[in-house]
């Protein structure tokens, strides 16, 4: 059986291309971001890109990525009772309880995340993914940690499904309260005590089938650290391993930057060029003339507007006269820089006077569809293995209440799901719009009926329309209610004016009177003032 370091390194070897990739593309983005294992403590100078488009670029896809798979302000979620557990019949009114019941789980949930560090960790896993290709994410007791690519490896079976995955670490002894080992300790060694050295610790998790669960320990000079053995169930593990793009055999992802690692090689060199061409081109060199009275000491030492004796033609100027040559490349590095900034969905706005918003906003649209296959990779690898590990910790908390997953089961509605609702609201929009302009606003008032058609634009947009829109018993009751209060006022209208009429003078027929009064007291509720 393999020690945890050695099959640490004998699975490194598969992942070597994947990592020398991911180290190029960072050093053309973002250069801190992945590094390799022998800089893992930072001991060497990153190297500076010529350029800042890859990093905005990176960061801009790393945001929107944010705002899609985690959305603030609203849930990515929805807990829904299984129609094929409890019967196609089921009573509204139980609909509604259940509806409300969830939402409120829902809210504890969000506040949850909310309060801790997931999407300040989520949105750093994204990065990784964006340039490497690979993240690793271990949901643990005090939140979310993020492992680059150079600190963990993986083995995936024929399916892709992870089997093993194995990360390495850098602890102070100190902290784990272990001493460096006998042999590192001889008289020749530089060995102070057990503060002197990290210890490197590796994490081995593998899946068990016999139990179907989740098994990890961690090792520290081959020695099982006491007290790191844990489990987990199959489908709430703490540990997300996320790709960006998959490719059938391959244990690793390949990252949104590689696919354009040759723009960003061809911008960055010519990003060098002409910011050193510049540099040569904007040094200002005299020359003067070796047969010339006028000396250079004599030029160099002239203030401005002073007056020496010499020839103009005896003094000139050093000039590049590449300025041809710099607009070429300059106008290739712009064409470059478009293509890459369209390909991270940076939405560059058309120069014009007048820019509609809606060609923003259609602009935009087109841009997010365009890597719909990714949302599609997160919401399986990422968003439902981590609602569902979230939904175990605030289960076995206490802090929800258990839910019956034969029954109950929860929906993704980010990600992907959101670029479908924005689909339909745009193709549910645009029909209205026609139908209104070829054949009038009377024929959508008669043909569409208002109560769906709302119900599908707040379906759409991420709206929930629980209390919010009403049903249409509560508009039926509400009419039923206008109907007889308008029944009421017209028959105390109607029974006023009789009991104006001579008849109904008390005077002349007090008993009728009397009785005509008692009516309208009992319809209106106010007493009929005495006539004068």
């Amino acid at each position: 059986m393999y020690k945890a370091r050695e099959r640490y390194n004998k699975l490194s070897s598969g992942r070597t291309q994947f990592l020398d990739m991911a180290v190029e593309c960072s050093e053309l983005t973002l250069p801190y971001l992945i590094t390799r294992d022998d800089n893992f403590k930072g001991k060497r100078q990153l190297l500076q890109p010529w350029q800042s488009v890859g990093a905005k670029a990176v960061v801009t896809l790393a945001a929107k990525l944010m705002l899609a798979t985690l959305p603030p302000q609203t849930s990515f979620f929805k807990l829904q009772v299984r129609d094929d557990k409890l019967g196609e019949t089921l009573d509204p009114q139980i609909r509604t309880e259940l509806d409300l019941s969830f939402s409120k789980i829902e809210r504890l949930i969000m506040d949850f995340i909310a309060a801790s560090n997931d999407r300040v960790q989520v949105h750093q896993a994204l990065k990784h993914l964006i340039v490497g290709g690979n993240a690793l994410i271990f949901m643990g007791k005090d939140g979310l940690k993020t492992y680059p690519l150079s600190r963990y490896v993986v083995n995936r079976d024929g399916n892709g499904n992870v089997i093993e995955i194995i990360t390495k670490e850098l602890i102070s002894r100190k902290v784990l309260g272990i001493a460096k080992p006998p042999e590192e300790q001889g008289p020749n060694s530089n060995y102070l005590g057990p503060d002197e050295d990290d210890a490197e610790v590796y994490t081995c998790v593998k899946m068990d089938e016999n139990s179907g669960s989740w098994r990890w320990h961690q090792e520290a000079d081959n020695i099982v650290l006491e007290g790191s053995q844990s489990t987990a169930p199959k489908n709430a593990s703490p540990w997300l391993v996320l790709r960006f793009n998959t490719v059938d055999g391959e244990d690793y992802g390949r990252g949104r930057v590689e696919e354009f690692i040759g723009d960003l090689r061809s911008l960055n060199g010519l990003s060098q060029a002409l910011v050193e061409g510049a540099s040569v081109a904007s040094k200002v060199i005299f020359l003067v003339s070796p047969s010339s009275t006028t000396k250079p000491q004599t030029l160099a030492k002239a203030g401005n507007g002073a007056i020496i004796q010499g020839r103009p033609e005896d003094v000139g100027v050093v000039q590049v006269g590449k300025t041809a040559d710099f607009a070429t490349a300059a106008q290739l590095a712009a064409q470059i820089e478009k293509r890459i900034l369209e390909a991270f969905l940076v939405m560059n706005v058309r120069n014009a006077e007048r820019v509609t918003a809606e060609e923003v906003r259609l602009t935009q649209l087109e841009l997010e569809q365009s890597l719909g296959g990714l949302f599609s990779l997160l919401t399986v690898e990422f968003l439902v293995p981590y609602l569902n590990r979230t939904l175990l910790i605030l289960q076995r908390s206490n802090q929800i209440p258990r839910l019956p997953k034969d029954v109950v089961r929860p929906k993704i509605v980010a990600g992907i799901n959101s670029l479908g609702r924005g689909q339909d609201n745009e193709s549910l929009t645009r029909f209205m719009g026609t139908v209104a302009q070829t054949l009038g606003p009377e024929a959508l008032i008669k043909f569409v009926n208002p109560s769906e058609a709302i119900q599908r634009l707040a379906a759409a947009q991420g709206i929930d329309v629980l209390n919010l829109i009403r049903t249409p018993e509560e508009l039926q009751a509400e009419q039923q209610k206008a109907m007889q209060m308008q029944a009421q006022k017209s028959l105390v209208d109607q029974t006023g004016q009789i009991a104006g009429t001579p008849l109904m003078d008390p005077q002349k027929n007090p008993q009728l009177a009397e009785q005509a009064s008692a009516a309208i007291e009992g319809i209106s509720g106010a007493p009929v003032p005495p006539q004068e």
